[in-house]
């Protein structure tokens, strides 16, 4: 029992992610992140940024350049965003019917839903830089029976614009030891950073609701 629980805790540690598990690992997490409803708990945001730090620090870790890197982890997003969406697409209106379970809370459903109202089809692309968010949004668009070919430019274009932002700001500012010191700092402040427009969503949904 110690060992999973220590195991789940490796799972929520950018660096321990990369450490243990090296880039398998690493995509495996984007994909779950992106695509898998018990994965709105990992560190996505910190794991990317992270990764480029370590393509330039510690590059023998991962085994890739800062463009293969890039593509790779573009991949696993797009792929998790499929699934995320065919699950959606399956199961239709009756996951909002869902129960709260462990792995499935139904309020992030609706905060998504709420978001999807604001933005439309653009949340899949905005979505893709704010925890939860992203990982329920492929969900949703399949609930909703998006056209699969527009699904699918959102999908890669909001692919791109994350893993390409998060990892090129990572791996420049990898140069520089300051960062490198204050690496749990940084991660913290952008977690709080990426975490607020799910907050105020959050809140202004419920606002709504009494």
């Amino acid at each position: 029992m110690q060992s999973v629980v220590e195991f789940l805790k490796q799972l929520t540690d950018p660096q321990s992610i990369i450490a243990y598990g090296g880039l398998a690992l690493l995509l495996f997490v984007v994909f779950a992140e992106t695509g898998l409803l018990i994965g709105f708990f990992l560190p996505g945001d910190s794991l990317i940024f992270i990764s480029g730090m370590i393509c330039v620090s510690k590059p023998e870790l991962l085994g890739v350049n800062l463009p293969v890197l890039i593509l790779l982890l573009c991949a696993a997003a797009i792929l998790g965003n499929i699934v995320g969406y065919w699950f959606g697409y399956k199961v239709g209106p009756p996951l909002f019917e869902r129960k709260d379970s462990l792995i499935f809370k139904k309020r992030y459903l609706e905060v998504t839903q709420e978001f999807y109202n604001k933005n439309g089809g653009k949340t899949l692309i905005i979505g893709r830089f704010l925890p939860i968010i992203r990982t329920f949004a492929p969900i949703l668009a399949g609930v909703v029976k998006i056209d699969f070919k527009k699904f699918m430019l959102y999908n890669v274009v909001g692919a791109l614009a994350w893993i390409g932002t998060l990892c090129s700001i990572g791996y420049f500012l990898g140069t520089y030891e300051w960062v490198q010191k204050n690496i749990g700092y940084i991660v913290i402040g952008l977690i709080i950073i990426t975490t607020i427009p799910v907050a105020v969503t959050f809140f202004r949904e419920r606002k709504n609701k009494k």
